[in-house]
């Protein structure tokens, strides 16, 4: 097993100038006024030369970080790449380009998410938003930062209390209403509810600029785990709508997610829901 696996802030690290690069290669391809030639995958969801080349690339520089580990990108599997997991204490999960949809509109909302999985559960993540040119990280609790490209400057980031004035939702841009969702909320005061895409959302909770995002569409594996990890070193957690934290490694054929609800640590789950 690769030494650096004990070193989780240095591989972290590494990790980091992996994402940027990627996004930075997204960058050649997107424009504002949208993306043209866009193909459908077996699912009929949309994929692009970015989200491919970006893939690619990723999976290169892992290997030669870590030649041992596994890698679940989201492009292979679509492709039917389906690894046993079953017996593999670190695997990496990629998304290249999370946001297909709004990287193809012309939006900025899409990220390169890489996360190391360990016995099941997110250890380090990161997020990188080209187009934003902001990156969250971390490996650990405590250990969640962002940073900004402009300023090339970093900081901590922790989720915060609940405010008096009542929760800011943030939801999907694509999939982000519903009878459920609305069902949902009624449990709880809310302020406002923003919308972002990609695994911004998340982040975003981690930041401290959001309080919950109940998500109870479709996603996978990889469109979670990067920022499932950034927003467990923030003291927040993703879980089931029972309560039981996400795990990874591929239970269903299709690295399909349960329904989820992200959250900071002041947010409790509706006493109908938590079973």
């Amino acid at each position: 097993m690769s030494r650096i696996l004990e070193h989780l802030p240095a591989l972290m690290n590494q990790v980091r100038r992996v994402a940027v690069e990627a996004g930075n290669l997204t960058l050649d391809y997107f424009d504002e006024s949208g993306f043209q030639g866009a193909d459908a995958k077996a699912d009929g969801s949309p994929v692009t030369l970015a989200d491919q080349k970006a893939e690619e690339l990723i999976e290169k520089a892992l290997k030669d970080i870590t030649p041992e580990l596994l890698i679940v990108g989201e492009e292979a599997a679509s492709e039917g790449y389906r690894p046993d997991l079953s017996a593999e204490k670190f695997f990496w999960l990629v998304d290249p380009l999370d946001g297909t949809k709004e990287f193809i509109s012309g939006s900025g909302d899409y990220t390169v998410n890489i996360a190391l999985v360990r016995e099941r559960k997110p250890v380090l993540g990161v997020v990188y938003a080209p187009v934003h040119g902001e990156l969250y990280a971390a490996c650990g609790a405590g250990t969640a930062i962002k940073w900004m490209e402009d300023s090339d400057k970093e900081r901590p980031i922790y989720v915060r209390d609940v405010p008096n004035e009542g929760l800011t939702i943030v939801s999907s841009k694509s999939h982000g209403k519903g009878d459920k969702l609305d069902k949902f909320l009624e449990h709880y005061k809310i302020r406002k509810q923003i919308q972002r895409g990609s695994s911004l959302k998340i982040c975003s909770i981690a930041a401290g600029k959001a309080d919950m995002y109940p998500r109870f569409g479709p996603t996978c594996e990889w469109d979670t785990a990067a920022a499932h990890a950034v927003l467990n070193a923030a003291g927040g957690f993703i879980t089931d709508i029972h309560g039981r934290e996400l795990t990874y490694g591929g239970s269903d054929p299709m690295f399909l997610n349960p329904e989820f609800i992200a959250r900071s640590a002041d947010v409790d789950l509706p006493e109908s829901e938590a079973a």
